[in-house]
């Protein structure tokens, strides 16, 4: 089952959960021409259709990638064949900086969720964009810090929390939870697969707490997914 809606970028507000933020403030997507439209030298603009790999894990590392709208998934597959999701990205995100530290493949694949605009930015552009440009730079460091943080939260819920819990962090988190201007969210398109590869756990077990939730009032079905406020007590409950 695929759980749907348009894909929008969003300015999260931080909201606490169990002493960890929930959902973090995001920097102001950048807009200058010169930079972000693709207009620049170096700079190219991807009209990307849905499911439109991007990189394949292992390719040569050679861009940073900024997310104008849309939603892209980062997925890793191991020596045995078995895939894990490892970021959802969104309209104001960049991803593919390792290149910027010296990694010379990529390790994961990135493909488009639905129709999406992202600015590609070769390293060597982006390395003098970072030296020069100091809104740039604020910007590109502001959301390093943010990932940074996220990894650390979503390494935490993974060891100690149960799958149910994660599920629940998982979509209200894709939901924005925590926006004055949208309580109650639908959550971008995404499968129960991917939900299952995000959390760790089985389709099976997704489906089994998607439909708990939706007993208990917490999400609905009615034109996407929409996920209530209400869906925290699982996240809280000790």
């Amino acid at each position: 089952m695929d759980l749907d809606i348009s894909a929008r970028p969003h300015t999260p507000t931080l909201k606490p959960l169990n002493g960890m933020p929930l959902a973090r403030k995001r920097a102001i997507p950048f807009t200058s021409t010169s930079i972000l439209s693709g207009t620049g030298d170096g700079n190219t603009t991807l009209q990307c259709r849905k499911q439109q790999i991007l990189f394949t894990q292992g390719d040569a590392a050679n861009a940073v990638f900024y997310i104008v709208k849309g939603w892209v998934k980062l997925t890793v597959v191991s020596k045995q064949g078995k895939e894990a999701v490892v970021a959802m990205l969104e309209g104001g995100d960049f991803f593919g900086e390792a290149c910027l530290a010296g990694q010379r493949a990529c390790s994961a694949t990135a493909t488009s969720l639905d129709a999406s605009t992202i600015v590609r930015i070769d390293r060597a552009t982006m390395n003098r964009l970072l030296q020069h440009e100091p809104a740039f730079s604020e910007l590109f460091m502001s959301h390093l810090v943010n990932r940074n943080v996220r990894i650390q939260e979503d390494l935490i819920d993974q060891l100690f929390n149960p799958a149910e819990k994660r599920l629940a962090r998982t979509l209200l988190l894709l939901a924005h939870f925590g926006r004055k201007d949208n309580p109650e969210a639908v959550i971008p398109k995404i499968s129960q697969e991917t939900l299952a590869e995000m959390i760790g756990t089985t389709r099976s077990r997704v489906s089994f707490f998607l439909n708990r939730f939706k007993k208990l009032g917490f999400i609905e079905y009615t034109d996407g997914l929409h996920v209530h406020t209400s869906l925290l007590n699982v996240v809280l409950a000790s």
